[in-house]
This record gives structure tokens, C-alpha cells and sequence, in this order.
């Protein structure tokens, strides 16, 4: 059997059983105007709308579609909706389970098709990236003579993950997270449409925003969840999925979190205090309900990063080099693997040895600057490259520190008004107490202590 008749025995059946099905298959949009979200790809005259057909400028020329977006944001619902607007015969396969040869078939079936049938296909393939670069090659001959339409979704970075000819020959179209009132709408709609729950139940508010919180931009995700809350509420004969019973039903605790409120605030600091306090267990709690409770991760990257530099600076140089590592990680790969970058980083940073020298030093020195003790750059330190520089003095007297001993030269290099003045004081945690005797050492040679071991 071909691939697309399995697709086409699935919606047989949704037909004649429509509560078969998964409500986020029943709840699918049949059109654009149904679609939650991505209004910038939805706009009157888009390439999306001109893909469909609608609008003055007629169909858009490219012969493939490359969705990049997170789950559930709706690339499949984008690629069947497709399919239906413009009348072709629907494909799906996933590049995870699916290779070359599915893909052949996929294509010998659309060219019969059109052949005996005049009916165009849709190739949705799911999960592109995960195809390497002979397997993409073997789409381009589909592509280029439009035996298929390609719709192809992917999670990752197209720029990075999908080969150059097929990306020069494919319009990309980027989604975005689902905000929480696309969510909210959609969760609402899905309860009192007929495809749907039919109202069979309502929804209480804390209830839906429980199901916000775990959703985290998820369509599916929510989807899932309601309909699990949905069919335990109604085996125990309620008529109202409540926060309890939601919980009950999706195995989650409902975590007690305004993200535009003070618990935000209250939680990311308990989360930097413990940090701070080198209570790694603590740490990773507070982590844990800023995830749960759907915080963006870029955000908690960016804390940490703050802390690295802030509570630990020096007594460990490299918690700013994994701190930054993490949320580069982060930014690419997201939730829910995000989770374990940002507890790898959580645990680095609680156990690492502590100093906030950076953050005094550069706080006392802005002071001094605020205060006005700042005053003129010494003649001998000022640009000597131009024309009359040196006339001006500039330059004069200058040591060049790798023509001396130890490469240090005793010269005056703070401005008169902060000559002597010390911000950096060092402790004696971690890998700071070196820096400490390197301080001192070359405070004492910059004196003109000669003494002074190098």
C-alpha cells in the first residue's frame, strides 16, 4: 500500500468517526482564516495566501514550502490546510520513520495521479532536518519538475539543516511561539465547537490557566491536555474540568506562577539568591517551577549568565564561559531538552566558588567617574600617531612594558584624580586567589618596588 493511502484510510475514517479521532486532529483548521496564530504569515497578500490562490497576484511561484517553527505552532495544520485549499491530494510522511524509498513512492504515485487524474499532490514531510544530504538531494528532481508540492517542517535552523538547492528553490515561512491568548482562544473554541467537546464540559479559569502554563506555545500540547482533563471530568460525572481533576488527568502539579506578576520576580530571584548561596538543591527547585510554569528559557539563560559574572566572577573564570555556552544551547535547541542545559548550568554555577569582586570593582570605579575624579589621560599614555602629537608631548616619557623585565613598567597610568586608588580586592575563593597575588605583585612593581616578585 502507498504511503498516501494510509493517509487517505485515516481521514476515511475520521469521516465516519469523527470522535475517533484526537481533538487535536478534530479541531485541525479546514482553512486560513481558522488558523491560530502566525498573523504575519496570514496577512491579505502574503505569500501563504498567494500559495492558496486568494488575492490579486495569483498562486505563489515556489514549487515547495519550508516551515520553520517550533512544535505545535501549526506547520502540519498549515501543510493540510494547503492541500485542501488548493484541491491536491494530501501526503504526509515523517523524515524520522520515512527514507528514500517512501519518498519515491510518495512521487511515483503523484506523477501517476496527475497522469490519470489531473489531481496535483502535497508532500508534507515532517522533521526535514533529520534527513541527511543524499536523502534532500532526492527530493530535488520533485521539486524542480513540480511532480509534488513539498511542504516540509523542521525545528531547527533551515540555513543549517537543509541542503542549498532545495532552500533557493523552497519559500520560507517562519512560525512563532503561540502567545497564550492564541492558546486561550483556541482552548475556548475547542470546547464549545461541535468538533470538538461540544460543550460538554466548560472550563473554570484556573483550570485554563493551568493548561497555558504546560502548554508553553504548544497547540497540540494544550489540545492533549484538555482532552485528557475533558474525559476524566466526564468519567466522574462532572460537568466542569476543574483544576484538580486537570491535574489528576495529566499527571502535573499546577504550579502557582504569574509570569507578569510578582511570583516572576519573587522566583527568578530565589533562584539567583540560591545561586549565590551555593544551595545547588534549592537552586534546582526554584528552576524547575520557572520551567514548569512556562518561563521563557531565553530569560533564564540570561540570569545565570548575570550570576556567572556577578556572585562568581573570578573564583571560577570559566562559570561565565558556561553560562554563555548555555544559552547559546539554549537558543537553538529550546524546550523541552533546554530543561537539562539550563540544570547543567544551575549546578555549575551553585557549586562554584564565590566572589562578587567584578561587580564591586567596576561599581566603585564608576563611582569615582560619577563623582567627577576623572580629569585629564597622562601626557605619556595619550595617541602619539599624528601629525604634531609629539610636539604636544604626547607620548613622551612612554615605557613600552615588553621591552622590560617581567613586562611590567613603573609608570603612572590612572588619571592624577584616581592615581592610587584600588577597586579590585580580590578574595580568596577559588581560582581568585591566584588573581589576589598577581594583584598585589604587580600593584607593588607599578610602585616602583623593585623588589617585588615578577
Amino acid at each position: 500500500m502507498e504511503p498516501d493511502l494510509f493517509t487517505a484510510a485515516a481521514e476515511e475514517r475520521q469521516s465516519k468517526d469523527p470522535a475517533a479521532s484526537p481533538l487535536a486532529v478534530r479541531m485541525r483548521p479546514r482553512t486560513l482564516d481558522e488558523v491560530v496564530g502566525q498573523r504575519h504569515l496570514l496577512r491579505r497578500g502574503s505569500p501563504l495566501r498567494r500559495l492558496v490562490g486568494e488575492g490579486d497576484g495569483g498562486p505563489a511561484g515556489a514549487s515547495s514550502v519550508l516551515l520553520w517553527g517550533p512544535p505545535g505552532t501549526g506547520k502540519t495544520t498549515l501543510a493540510y490546510v494547503v492541500s485542501r485549499a488548493t484541491d491536491k491530494r494530501f501526503v504526509e510522511l515523517s523524515a524520522i520513520t520515512a527514507g528514500v524509498k517512501e519518498v519515491r513512492a510518495v512521487i511515483d504515485g503523484a506523477r501517476r495521479s496527475s497522469g490519470a487524474y489531473g489531481k496535483d499532490t502535497v508532500l508534507f514531510l515532517d522533521e526535514i532536518h533529520r534527513f541527511s544530504k543524499a536523502q534532500q538531494d532526492s527530493l530535488l528532481p520533485a521539486v524542480e519538475n513540480r511532480w509534488v508540492t513539498l511542504i516540509a517542517a523542521t525545528t531547527e535552523n533551515p540555513y543549517f539543516s537543509v541542503i542549498s538547492p532545495l532552500l533557493s528553490r523552497s519559500l520560507l515561512l517562519t512560525l512563532e511561539p503561540l502567545t497564550d491568548d492564541d492558546l486561550r482562544g483556541l482552548l475556548r473554541r475547542s470546547v464549545a465547537d461541535e468538533r470538538g467537546l461540544a460543550a460538554s464540559v466548560t472550563l473554570p479559569e484556573d483550570a485554563e490557566a493551568h493548561l497555558l502554563r504546560i502548554a508553553q506555545g504548544d497547540a497540540r500540547r494544550a489540545l492533549t491536555a484538555l482532552e485528557a482533563g475533558a474525559g476524566a471530568a466526564l468519567a466522574k460525572g462532572e460537568s466542569a474540568v476543574t483544576l484538580a481533576t486537570l491535574e489528576e488527568a495529566v499527571d502535573r502539579v499546577a504550579v502557582t506562577y504569574d509570569r507578569d506578576g510578582d511570583q516572576h520576580y519573587n522566583v527568578a530571584s530565589a533562584l539567583i539568591k540560591s545561586i549565590r548561596g551555593s544551595d545547588v538543591d534549592a537552586a534546582l527547585h526554584y528552576l524547575a517551577r520557572m520551567i514548569e510554569a512556562g518561563e521563557d528559557p531565553r530569560f533564564i539563560a540570561r540570569r545565570l549568565m548575570i550570576s556567572a559574572s556577578e556572585d562568581i566572577g573570578l573564583a571560577d573564570p570559566t562559570a561565565l564561559q558556561t553560562a554563555v555556552a548555555a544559552a547559546q544551547a539554549v537558543a537553538m535547541i529550546g524546550f523541552p531538552e533546554a530543561r537539562i542545559t539550563l540544570s547543567q548550568a544551575t549546578i555549575a554555577l551553585a557549586l562554584a566558588p564565590k566572589s562578587n569582586a567584578a561587580y564591586t570593582a567596576i561599581d566603585a570605579a564608576l563611582a569615582d567617574v560619577r563623582a567627577g575624579k576623572a580629569g585629564p589621560v597622562p601626557a605619556h599614555l595619550r595617541d602619539s600617531h599624528y601629525g604634531g602629537a609629539k610636539k604636544l608631548g604626547h607620548g613622551a616619557g612612554y615605557q613600552y612594558p615588553h621591552d622590560l623585565p617581567g613586562g611590567i613598567a613603573a609608570q603612572q597610568y590612572a588619571p592624577d584624580g584616581v592615581h592610587g586608588a584600588r577597586y579590585y580586592e580580590p578574595t580568596r575563593y577559588g581560582a581568585e586567589a591566584r588573581y589576589a597575588d598577581v594583584a598585589e605583585r604587580v600593584r607593588a612593581r607599578l610602585r616602583g618596588e623593585q623588589d617585588a616578585a615578577p
